[in-house]
């Protein structure tokens, strides 16, 4: 169990020499995704060694164009490089017309499967989920529809605690399946073991949230309450409050306050502002509500054991 997050763009609207929109590599429980698929992109993918066929699974927060103006590229590039595994990408209404007409226009042949999943709820929703990893989306408040993704482990099942059972001549292996599934043991003399004594429990799934573009929307804290990692935008500093309202988006404060009241293990900030050119500043507010406040940076690693 564990989760490697890899930042390869974290700049709000037009990317600069070296400032890149958002996108982010996931890999939880040994399941790789992307999200987010802002311009340059695939050169941040190159740049920081993402494997491009290790990705089956891509989510889009929104279509406003520093968060998937890099899409239609990254999926010519798996053309050319002759893909034939399907491609599932997940987000908002019309991310099928609009991509597949690029494709169509520019005659980018992808002859490889890809699968589109258009979101369209105000609810939050289940919308992937194998035996490793379940993704819920997180209704977010932008100008435009919006969800941030919830990206938890499934839960491993309980672990034998074989010094105890050897204390019970009459458990054998026959009975493991049932131990594992929860059941209690009940012995000839009629003696109930319970199964607590006979299991370890696994330890917690680790879960990550990913907050894209939104104005500050306490209503999602009980989605991702207890996360392990929250990545908020926080497109302005505190002193920018009523733009950051007129325009949808978050400061430093309120990113923190969400995860002080979410009770998240860290939090990271990015989406900043091309205005701001000290961006330690976000951190430096944020830690005043927030003291596990990280900074987005392209390159950056997050990982949890």
């Amino acid at each position: 169990m564990s989760l490697n997050l890899t930042i390869l763009g974290c700049h709000s609207a037009t990317p600069r020499a070296n400032a890149f929109p958002t996108s982010q590599y996931l890999v939880i429980n040994n399941k790789h995704f992307l999200i987010d698929c802002g311009e340059g992109t695939q050169r941040q993918m190159r740049k920081y060694k993402v494997g491009f066929s290790k990705i089956d699974h891509i989510f889009i927060s929104h279509l406003h164009g520093d968060h998937f103006y890099g899409l239609v590229g990254l999926l010519a590039t798996y053309g050319i490089l002759s893909r034939e595994k399907e491609l599932h990408v997940y987000g908002p209404k019309d991310i099928k017309e609009v991509t597949l007409l690029q494709l169509k226009i520019s005659q980018s042949h992808a002859k490889y499967p890809i699968i589109f999943h258009e979101l369209k709820s105000k609810e939050s929703e289940l919308i992937y989920e194998d035996d490793k990893v379940s993704v819920i989306t997180i209704p977010l408040n932008h100008r435009v529809y919006t969800n941030g993704y919830l990206f938890t482990e499934k839960e491993k099942p309980k672990k034998l605690h074989i010094q105890n059972i050897s204390n019970y001549k009459e458990i054998g292996k026959a009975d493991y399946l049932n131990i594992k599934a929860g059941r209690d043991v009940v012995l000839s003399t009629g003696e109930i073991v319970p199964n607590s004594e006979l299991t370890i429990n696994p330890k917690k799934p680790i879960s990550y949230a990913f907050c894209s573009d939104t104005s500050y929307k306490p209503n999602i804290i009980p989605i991702i309450q207890n996360v392990d990692l929250l990545y908020h935008e926080a497109t302005f500093l505190a002193d920018k409050e009523d733009l950051a309202k007129k325009t949808k988006h978050a400061t430093s404060k309120q990113a923190a306050q969400i995860a002080k009241d979410a009770k998240v293990g860290q939090l990271i900030i990015g989406h900043y502002s091309g205005r701001y050119k000290d961006i330690s500043l976000f951190q430096k507010e944020a830690k005043e509500i927030f003291e596990n406040t990280e900074l987005a940076e392209p390159g950056k690693i997050f990982k949890i054991e």
